[in-house]
């Protein structure tokens, strides 16, 4: 289905600002990645084209990538080789067709499942065990996977404990583009976690403003990372999305889009930084 972008005049609703992460932040030893950034491509600078023309919703390239909101922090990504993905896959949100690989996240329910579907080929959790943090670098045909854990809070959002290396980001390279979910984040980014992601091109964000971070928090994240293409998730109700929206039209362009799905692709990656609204399934 094509859909045609428009830019959006939201008015400002009230931040509802909780407390970060306290205490030091332990992040996955850098020297585990590549230094390099975007480490498994060596891609050519994009082309510099007006966001208006960035997104298709139809594949017209053999290297585009669809990336479907099935919502809350579930997206459902269809590589150029087939390979299909949900993030963040639980009970509440799975896609039609049964993934080839699931990642989870544990900081509540609806962010993963004790009962994945039979079929699913790779089931990548972001939490580890007996204190050793998960570690994942899987290649599956065109796709490469990898994590970088963060902490979370203890109880439901509440401050008083740390988990450590409870979450993961999980990095999603195919077709020269470098995807980043950054599942349940409970605080800002060290220079070794922003170092470990290495080049990000899109990056799917959550801006609910309280059970993850707040929303000054959240822009300072999406800056040092520096992707040009924001996707947001994990928002609740139109009042969140509105707040993180407005915060950040004085640093992105906003863009609407008249349908869940997108078809991307390194060489119309937005000359501007771009925050695109995809209305969930």
């Amino acid at each position: 289905m094509n859909y045609r972008p428009h830019r959006i005049s939201i008015a400002v609703a009230a931040l509802v600002a909780l407390a970060t992460l306290a205490g030091p932040v332990r992040a996955q030893d850098a020297q585990e990645v590549e230094p390099e950034r975007c480490p498994r491509f060596v891609a050519s600078i994009p082309k510099a084209i007006p966001a208006s023309y960035v997104f298709r919703a139809q594949a017209e390239e053999e290297r585009d990538v669809r990336l479907t909101y099935l919502g809350h922090s579930t997206f459902f990504i269809e590589s150029p080789a087939g390979v299909t993905i949900a993030t963040d896959y639980s009970d509440a949100y799975r896609p039609s067709t049964v993934p080839e690989i699931v990642t989870m996240n544990r900081a509540h329910i609806s962010h993963f499942t004790f009962n994945p579907e039979a079929g699913i080929t790779h089931v990548l959790k972001g939490w580890g065990e007996d204190g050793v943090p998960a570690q994942h670098e899987l290649t599956v045909r065109d796709v490469w996977i990898r994590n970088v854990t963060t902490n979370i809070r203890g109880g439901f959002g509440m401050a008083a404990t740390i988990q450590r290396d409870m979450n993961s980001m999980f990095v999603f390279e195919v077709a020269e583009l470098c995807i980043a979910h950054l599942g349940h984040l409970h605080h800002i980014l060290t220079p070794d976690h922003l170092k470990a992601l290495g080049r990000i091109d899109v990056v799917l964000a959550p801006v609910d403003g309280s059970m993850t971070l707040n929303i000054d928090s959240m822009i300072d994240v999406l800056r040092d990372i520096g992707a040009p293409l924001v996707i947001p998730m994990h928002y609740f109700g139109r009042a969140s999305l509105a707040n993180f929206l407005t915060r950040l039209e004085e640093h992105y362009v906003v863009e609407l889009s008249d349908a869940p799905t997108v078809t991307l692709s390194r060489s119309t990656l937005p000359a501007r930084a771009t925050v695109l609204v995809l209305p969930p399934l």
